[in-house]
């Protein structure tokens, strides 16, 4: 074995095998090098070098988003560490445990003009966890901080942050480790409903004859399917979920916005629930948020072990718990009451249903057109991978299969970074995966394919509009260079040479007919592959704004 010869960064190594965190990803540099020299020679640890730091943080946290542990990211002193930033504040917002270790220069260097030397300490501050910042020395309270660190993201789950300073000589090896690093225990916390929340919760509940239950992105298979029947069977309980729930019945609202974009006020005001009850990460729907903003519940629960966000204006209560759980215990001493609220909202699915089926049908080629075609071809129990702006939104209003499991980045909804989050998510999943993305957010991580790890069957979807189409959707458009330019980036890129320069195969369709032929050669492919679907930049939203307009 060969170990690095500077005892901090041997105890680093000594703490991080001790908790499990055993995967690495590897921004390439000189200051790191005592600590990459540590995990890339042993054995134990499993270590991609990904150069782009930008590209290699939402590597990880696609790694991380997957494994449900947490993954070190290591850098080089100086810009290196800022670029992980935008990954920081994705799992900060997403909870996704991701362990910063950062070689930084002495103390002593720190504002003095030495080259690649920027202040590094506590950078995250307000987006990480936890800040350790060491001294130079390997020490109990550097270990203490190390492990404070690693803890932190296991029960926390989120980012922090390990800065650690090295001096010159840094390539200097030794054969035995010369330090015993203290580990501490990692620890687990427990948590039970009190008897006095579960009684004043089930009150409120069984005297309720309009209950909502709205849930954002969610891991499959978290709530057990005796309490989804238990909703479905209840006649005063409404469930809204979202593509990213990965929660499925066929009883369930999976596509609110073509529910209640066409509501009036009166419409609004029947559908209030007395109470609303949340559950999983950030909600996409935007009209949803703006219902429930003006036309606010009496009661809002959100139940999450760790956070809750008043994202409504009215949150009630924080049941600190795994929903699951939290079901578990009421559901026991609920009774259902009698109530229209479940029946008038399948008769609205049911007259959306048909309205929906009969606009797609004659519905001219276009964004739209695209996703609801492409999505039912899918192949069944793959990764699915969707990028921010357009995409996830027009999900949205189509089914897609149970089997498949859903991701997006809604942390922060940023389009920076889909594409190398799906490529770490794929290179730790065993399922097939895909990433439907848009050619802004394609285009801006490009880089992502600058990537050895790339599975055979990883494949990208790009729907290109030749721009940021979903700023004409947006209130204010108007057809003008300032629009054009600086709003909707208007461009006539495509992705076919970067397929080349990147040993992708690549597919393109540019109507309907190429398009079944170009998803039927993707799914067909031995290789990774991109198809990109081209469509026309100046329709997609009056198709979009005729669908909603004739839903009703």
């Amino acid at each position: 074995m060969i170990y690095p010869k500077i005892p901090l960064a041997q105890s680093v190594l000594q703490i991080c095998l001790a908790k499990g965190v055993t995967t690495v990803v590897i921004s390439p540099g000189s200051r790191n090098a005592p600590l990459t020299i540590g995990f890339a020679n042993h054995p134990e640890f499993t270590c991609y070098s990904i150069a782009d730091e930008r590209c290699a943080a939402f590597f990880a946290l696609g790694i991380a988003q997957q494994i449900k542990k947490p993954v070190a990211l290591l850098c080089t002193s100086g810009s290196a560490l800022l670029n992980y930033y935008p990954a920081v504040a994705e799992a900060f917002y997403s909870q996704i445990p991701l362990i910063v270790i950062s070689a930084d220069r002495p103390v002593s260097k720190i504002d003095i003009g030495d080259g690649q030397t920027i202040r590094q300490r506590n950078v995250f501050e307000n987006h990480s966890l936890y800040n350790a910042n060491l001294t130079e020395e390997a020490s109990e309270e550097n270990d203490e901080k190390i492990n404070e660190a690693i803890n932190k993201a296991y029960i926390k789950k989120g980012p922090t942050h390990i800065n650690v300073p090295f001096e010159e000589p840094l390539y200097e090896t030794v054969k035995k480790i010369s330090v015993d690093a203290t580990i501490s225990a990692t620890a687990k916390i427990y948590r039970n409903i009190s008897v006095e929340d579960i009684i004043a919760s089930t009150n409120i509940w069984n005297a309720a004859k309009k209950k909502l239950v709205l849930v954002g992105s969610d891991e499959p298979g978290e709530i057990d399917a005796e309490i989804l029947e238990n909703w479905a069977n209840d006649p005063s309980v409404v469930v809204m979920t979202e593509v990213t729930s990965n929660l499925h019945h066929p009883d369930f609202i999976s596509n609110i916005d073509t529910i209640i974009t066409p509501f009036n006020e009166k419409d609004f005001e029947a559908f209030r629930p007395e109470i609303l009850i949340t559950f999983g990460g950030m909600i996409v729907s935007k009209r949803v948020k703006a219902w429930l903003r003006k036309y606010q519940p009496e009661h809002h629960w959100h139940i999450d072990p760790l956070r809750a966000y008043n994202t409504f204006g009215c949150l009630a209560h924080h049941f600190v718990a795994n929903p699951n759980d939290f079901f578990q215990q009421i559901l026991p001493f609920t009774k259902n009451v009698k109530s229209d609220y479940a029946k008038k909202a399948a008769a609205v699915m049911q007259l959306r249903a048909k309205k929906h089926a009969e606009f797609f049908e004659k519905a001219p080629y276009s964004d739209f057109k695209v996703f609801g075609k492409l999505l039912p071809t899918l192949p069944k129990d793959s990764l699915l991978q969707i990028s921010n702006s357009a995409a996830i939104r027009y999900a949205q209003l189509f089914d897609v299969d149970p089997s498949l499991l859903v991701y997006c980045n809604r942390g922060t909804s940023g389009i920076d970074g889909s594409t190398s989050t799906a490529l770490g998510a794929a290179t730790a999943s065993s399922k097939p995966t895909i990433l439907i993305t848009g050619d802004i957010s394609f285009f801006y991580d490009s880089n992502a394919l600058w990537n050895n790890y790339v599975p055979n069957d990883f494949k990208i979807i790009i729907v290109n509009n030749s721009g940021g189409g979903i700023f004409r959707i947006l209130p204010g458009h108007s057809e003008n260079k300032v629009f054009n330019t600086f709003f909707e980036t208007s461009h006539h890129l495509t992705a076919e040479h970067l397929a080349k320069m990147y040993g992708f195969e690549y597919i393109a369709s540019t109507d309907e007919n190429s398009l079944d032929k170009g998803l039927s050669s993707l799914y067909a492919s031995k290789q990774k592959a991109i198809l990109e679907i081209f469509t026309p930049e100046k329709q997609n939203d009056a198709v979009l704004k005729n669908y909603f307009k004739n839903l009703d």
